[in-house]
C-alpha cells in the first residue's frame, strides 16, 4: 500500500505530489461548498493556486491542446471561465478573487515584479541595442495592421469604419482598462449614445484577439523551434543570455531587497504619472528601469535581488494569475455572441497582419523574427498586462515582459489618439 501511494505521489503538479494535491483539493471543495472561504487575500490565493496549478498542468500535458491550442495558459484561462459560467465555483468565490486581483492590485503587483526583474536581469548592452529597434518595429507593425484590417473589412462588406472601430482599435488599444474602457469613452464623447453599449461591442474583439494571440504564440514557438529566426527568448542576436538562465542563487534576504526595489520604482512612476497624467505609470516604470539599467547606476547585488524577487513571483504565481483572469474577466457568453464569420475573419486578419509585419520589420531592424512577431506583434492583440502574461507563458518567453509592456502600453496609447481622430472625421 505504501509503495502504491509513493508511486502515485511521484506524479507532481508544480512540485506537489498527487496524493497531497488530492487532499488539498478536498479541502478546497469543502471550504467553498460550506461558504467558509475567507473573503480576503488568503481565500483568493488559495483558490487561484489550487485551480491554476492543476489546470495549467492538464493543458500542458494534453497532447493536442499542448501542441496546437495554447497549452496550459489557454486551458487555465478557459477552465476558470467555464467554472464561473457553469456555477461550479460560487459567485462569492469569484468576487473574492476579483477583489484581490483588481481592487487590491495583485495584477499590478505581478506585472511590476516581472518588469523590474526582467529588465534588470538583461544584458545592459543588449537592452540598449534592442530597445531602440523594438519600438519602431511595434509602431510600424500596428500601422500596417490598421490599414490591412480596414481594407479587408471593406472587401467583405462590413465597411472600413466597422473594421477600424470594432476590431483594429480595440485589439491594438492596450487591453481593457487602458484600452477598451477609454476607447468606449472616446466613442461616447464623440458620437453620443450609452458608453456601456460601446464597451459591450469592444470587449469581444479584445477577448478573441487575446485568445488567438495566445494560441498563435504557442504554435509559432513550436513550429519555429529549430529555425535560425528563433531567438528562444532573446530579442536580438549578439547575446544568448536569458534572465532565467542567469538567475542568481537564491538568498532569502534578497527577496525582501528586491521587493523594496520594485516597489520604489513603481512609486516614482506613480508620482511622474501624477505630474503627467496622460502618460501611463507603466510607461514611466519601463523607462525608469531602462535608464537605471543602462546607466549602470544600480549595484549588481541590488540587480540580483530584483531578479531573485521577480523569479520567485513568476515561478509560483503565473498559473494562479491565469486562472484568476478566466474566473473573473473572460466572459464566454459575450464572446460567443460576437462570433459571426466577418468578425472572426477580421480578428484573424489583425493577428496575422501584425505578426507578419512585426516579423519582417524585426528582421530588417536586426531582431529575431520569432521574438519580434510575438512581442511587437501578437502581444499588441492582448487584454493588456494579464493578456501579455498569458501570451508569453504560452510560448515560454516570460523574460520578454519588459518589451511586451513597452509595445503594448505605448502602442496602445498611440492607437487611442488615432481612434479619437478617426471617429472625429468618419464618425
Amino acid at each position: 500500500m505504501k509503495k502504491t501511494i509513493e508511486k502515485i505521489d511521484g506524479f507532481k503538479i508544480d512540485g506537489i505530489g498527487l496524493v497531497l494535491y488530492a487532499l488539498v483539493g478536498v479541502i478546497f471543495l469543502l471550504i467553498i461548498n460550506t461558504g467558509l472561504l475567507p473573503n480576503n487575500m488568503m481565500g483568493a490565493l488559495f483558490t487561484m493556486v489550487v485551480l491554476g496549478n492543476v489546470f495549467y498542468y492538464l493543458g500542458a500535458h494534453l497532447p493536442i491542446f499542448r501542441s496546437y491550442l495554447g497549452g496550459g495558459a489557454v486551458f487555465a484561462l478557459f477552465g476558470g471561465a467555464i467554472l464561473t459560467l457553469t456555477g461550479l465555483v460560487p459567485a462569492s468565490v469569484g468576487k473574492t478573487v476579483e477583489t484581490f486581483i483588481s481592487s487590491n492590485g495583485f495584477i499590478d503587483f505581478f506585472i511590476l515584479s516581472l518588469i523590474v526583474g526582467a529588465i534588470l536581469g538583461m544584458d545592459r548592452k543588449l537592452l540598449l541595442r534592442a530597445s531602440v529597434r523594438f519600438l519602431p518595429v511595434a509602431f510600424l507593425s500596428m500601422a500596417v495592421t490598421l490599414l490591412v484590417t480596414l481594407g479587408v473589412s471593406e472587401l467583405i462588406g462590413k465597411g472600413f469604419r466597422y473594421g477600424a472601430m470594432n476590431v483594429a482599435f480595440p485589439v491594438m488599444g492596450g487591453g481593457i482598462g487602458a484600452g477598451a474602457i477609454p476607447l468606449s469613452q472616446i466613442y461616447h464623447q464623440t458620437l453620443g449614445g450609452p458608453e456601456k453599449d460601446y464597451l459591450s461591442n469592444l470587449l469581444p474583439a479584445v477577448i478573441l484577439g487575446n485568445v488567438v494571440a495566445i494560441m498563435g504564440a504557442s504554435l509559432l514557438s513550436k513550429l519555429a523551434e529549430n529555425s535560425k529566426y528563433n531567438g528562444h527568448g532573446v530579442m536580438m542576436p549578439g547575446s544568448d543570455v536569458k534572465t532565467e538562465k542567469t538567475a542568481p542563487k537564491i538568498v532569502f534576504q534578497k527577496l525582501g531587497v528586491g521587493l523594496l526595489i520594485a516597489l520604489s520604482f513603481y512609486m516614482v512612476a506613480k508620482m511622474l504619472t501624477g505630474l503627467v497624467p496622460s502618460v501611463n505609470e507603466y510607461a514611466f516604470l519601463i523607462l525608469l528601469v531602462i535608464v537605471f539599467k543602462a546607466s549602470g547606476f544600480i549595484p549588481k547585488y541590488y540587480e540580483e535581488s530584483a531578479v531573485t524577487f521577480s523569479n520567485s513571483i513568476t515561478k509560483n504565481l503565473t498559473h494562479a494569475l491565469l486562472v484568476s483572469v478566466g474566473l473573473t474577466k473572460l466572459d464566454l457568453p459575450v464572446l460567443a455572441d460576437s462570433l459571426n464569420w466577418q468578425f472572426v475573419v477580421l480578428v484573424l486578419t489583425a493577428l496575422i497582419a501584425i505578426s507578419l509585419s512585426a516579423a519582417v520589420f524585426g528582421k530588417l531592424f536586426g531582431l529575431y523574427p520569432v521574438e519580434s512577431a510575438i512581442t511587437a506583434g501578437m502581444i499588441n492583440n492582448s487584454m493588456g498586462g494579464t493578456g501579455n502574461i498569458a501570451v508569453l507563458a504560452a510560448c515560454d518567453r516570460m523574460s520578454l515582459i519588459g518589451f511586451a509592456q513597452m509595445g503594448n502600453r505605448l502602442g496602445g496609447a498611440i492607437m487611442l489618439v488615432v481612434a479619437g481622430l478617426f471617429v472625429s472625421i468618419f464618425g
